[in-house]
């Protein structure tokens, strides 16, 4: 007997869910003002915000594909006059190395890409400086 009663509250709840659900149906269809897409559809204006009435045709301006930047703006070189140092360091396989500017302290990294000529330890060397994202870097490196 406590099998047929837990079947029937079972099959109680199941009822109740069912009715329910087409209680909250109706109400849907109910509320609703006409559904369908038209009403779901949004505009943004000239200044971002968000409408539901359509743009103005007169108001369009056209763009060109080209002036539109996706992602990080595209870096500026930032070229400093050519200038004289030696080698510190150049390790050829991992490549790159330190460039030591002449009349000072400042030293430079310099990576393989940036290189005119093939470069060693102790080297004199022309090179430009260039703003990486870690700071200097020395670029169109030639020996003296």
């Amino acid at each position: 007997m406590a099998e047929s009663f837990n079947k029937r509250e079972q099959e109680k709840r199941r009822q109740q869910k069912q009715e329910e659900k087409e209680r909250r149906k109706a109400e849907r269809k109910a509320n609703s003002a006409g559904g369908g897409l038209d009403n779901m559809i949004a505009y943004v204006d000239e200044f971002g915000r968000i409408t539901d009435t359509p743009p103005d045709p007169t108001k369009r301006q056209e763009i060109k594909a080209e002036d539109i930047e996706i992602g990080v703006p595209k870096r500026e070189e930032e070229v400093i006059t050519e200038r004289i140092g030696r080698v510190d360091f150049f390790d050829a396989s991992r490549g790159f190395g330190f460039i030591v500017e002449e009349g000072g302290r400042d030293r430079y990294f310099v990576h393989i890409s940036g290189t005119l000529e093939d470069i060693k330890d102790n080297d004199r060397v022309n090179f430009e400086l260039e703003r990486g994202p870690k700071g200097m870097n020395a670029v169109r490196v030639k020996k003296v």
